[in-house]
């Protein structure tokens, strides 16, 4: 299949997977993972299932933050390639059915780019405005970031006599969205992306890219999200914008532009992924059910991006302090494995234990839950951290090929890696794709599984949220409700077997629930109720089918 360029709404439906180019796959031996590897491993992810790659910055940078300290908007970082690589891949990706979004971080540049290194060379440079200055920091000063990592987030520079303001990392400059100019910028910024074939970014900290500078009045900060999103419908109509939004539900519904849209199409459901560790922790799925229960009405056309982690900190900021202790004392002991006082530096096979059951079931709620399923590169064989690699870094390693040399990730010598692979119990030798491809039982093969379910179940990404009541204990009961279908999904959150009855609601009569794992067929008893068993941490998918009924399991 190929993409046309219609206007439509596959995000709704979309499993996204997101890498890191230089982590992925190295083609030329130097060490470093580049758009070429890449390219030789679409195929692997067409055969996966997964219809968007999101890239994490590949752009021209002094990489003192991953990438995300950005020197060039437009460019390629030369170790992965250059725009005929990139181009290649998108090529590649969209043969195969696959669109791509590409990361959008323009809330600040590398000190290294033209624009900042031009700007504090003089106070009449044509870019002096092109970011924050003040002869004074404010008296009142917001929060840094990363605590215990910067002081403050104001940094005077002494050639030029002012402080520039740098919400993140001093070496991150903040732009000046109130000035007409950069708004510019960062609208041809996309512009020339979409031209190259992306169908969409992932905007960075939406919130601090839209927050004006302190004494500024800009009106309705929202309405640069407004202004993007109508730029990006004017050139690219089928191209979507996924947010960034660590804020409250009440609050993140702002940044869909209310019920009116208009601004963001999906936005990663902080909160809830949050909650999930805490049902974990407590062997209880309460807080995941608060938390989904709590999620705002949004606009139709808009969706949540639902994650088991991202490829920062597993941030528990929006936890209670006690929560967030809970969580820690489940599933990061040691102090080493947390970050900023609110982050877990660990990868979710370790902070379970390895324990399949659990990961697997896990996983069964991520892609059961309405929305948009989101995985982060090695999630699918289940990687481990390396807890050699300080802070956020442990859990960028290389990808696992195989368990020959560096794990089939390159041929370069060990020390010339980008980063160090793990060398405990989740080393390549222990966790690689070759080997579960190759194995029918493997997680490889049950991911592969649950995207496929995913994406014959559209009613999952188009359909509404319904706790259902059961009299079992530990057990999450919901069915997502769209005009395409009705699927149930139950899940065992404890270690115990259990035998549920769940109420599914009224049905026409000679309705049946058909498990979408397997071939049997359950019939719905008069009064709207099934019985069910659950295996410990045990999960079924069940399809509601209405007499007459085409669809299969």
């Amino acid at each position: 299949m190929r993409i046309t360029d219609t206007s439509d709404l596959w995000w709704k439906s979309a499993v996204i997977y997101c890498l890191d180019v230089e982590t992925y796959m190295d083609a030329d031996g130097d060490g470093t993972g580049d758009f070429a590897g890449l390219a030789q491993r679409i195929d692997y992810l067409a055969d996966l299932g997964i219809t968007c790659l999101w890239l994490m910055p590949f752009y021209p940078s002094p990489d003192r933050d991953d990438g995300y300290d950005i020197s060039d908007f437009y460019g390629i970082d030369p170790r992965l390639g250059n725009h005929g690589d990139f181009v290649e891949v998108i090529r590649t990706a969209h043969d195969r059915g696959m669109r791509v979004i590409v990361d959008l971080v323009v809330n600040h540049t590398s000190d290294k780019h033209p624009w900042f290194v031009s700007a504090r060379r003089s106070r009449t440079s044509p870019y002096r405005d092109f970011y924050v200055w003040r002869d004074e920091p404010p008296k009142k000063q917001q929060p840094t970031v990363f605590p215990g990592e910067e002081s403050s987030v104001w940094e005077l520079d002494e050639r030029s006599g002012q402080y520039f303001q740098h919400v993140f990392y001093k070496h991150q400059p903040d732009l000046n969205v109130a000035n007409p100019r950069v708004r510019d910028e960062i609208a041809k910024t996309i512009g020339f992306w979409l031209a190259l074939g992306v169908s969409g970014f992932r905007i960075d900290a939406v919130p601090f890219l839209i927050e004006p500078p302190e004494g500024v009045d800009l009106g309705d900060p929202h309405e640069l999200l407004r202004d993007l999103k109508r730029f990006l419908q004017r050139r690219a109509g089928h191209a979507a914008l996924l947010g960034e939004v660590n804020l409250p539900f009440g609050e993140q519904l702002q940044f869909f532009g209310g019920e009116r849209g208009g601004e963001l199409d999906l936005q990663f459901d902080f909160i809830s992924m949050q909650a999930l560790y805490l049902s974990l922790a407590r062997s209880d799925p309460a807080p995941l059910i608060a938390a989904l229960t709590a999620r705002p009405a949004i606009p139709s056309d808009a969706g949540w991006a639902n994650f088991v982690r991202n490829h920062d900190e597993l941030t528990l900021d929006k936890l209670s302090d006690a929560e967030r202790e809970e969580v820690f004392e489940a599933f990061a002991p040691d102090e080493a494995q947390r970050v900023y006082g609110r982050g877990i530096t660990r990868r979710l096979p370790p902070m379970l234990g390895g324990d399949p059951r659990r990961i697997r079931m896990v996983y069964s709620v991520l892609f059961s839950l309405p929305g948009t399923p989101v995985l982060f590169y090695g999630e699918e064989i289940g990687m481990g951290e390396n807890p050699e690699i300080a802070g956020r870094g442990s859990v960028r390693t290389p990808m696992q090929w195989t368990d020959g040399k560096n794990g089939g990730f390159s041929s370069a010598a060990r020390g010339r890696l980008v980063a160090p692979i793990p060398g405990d119990g989740y080393a390549p030798q222990h966790v690689n794709v070759q080997q579960q491809r190759n194995d029918d039982g493997s997680l490889l093969q049950f991911i592969r599984h649950l995207v496929s379910r995913y994406r014959v179940s559209p009613e999952i990404g188009w359909g509404e949220l319904e706790i259902l009541a059961h009299d079992g204990d530990g057990i999450l009961a919901h069915a997502v409700n769209s005009d395409v279908g009705r699927m149930i999904a139950l899940h065992n959150f404890t270690e115990v077997p259990v035998r549920v009855r769940v109420q599914i609601g009224t049905v026409e009569e000679g309705t049946a629930l058909l498990d979408l794992g397997g071939p049997e067929r359950i019939d719905v008893e008069p009064q709207g109720q099934v019985e069910v068993e659950l295996a410990p941490f045990g999960y079924r998918w069940l399809r509601v089918s209405p007499p007459g009924d085409s669809r299969i399991g």
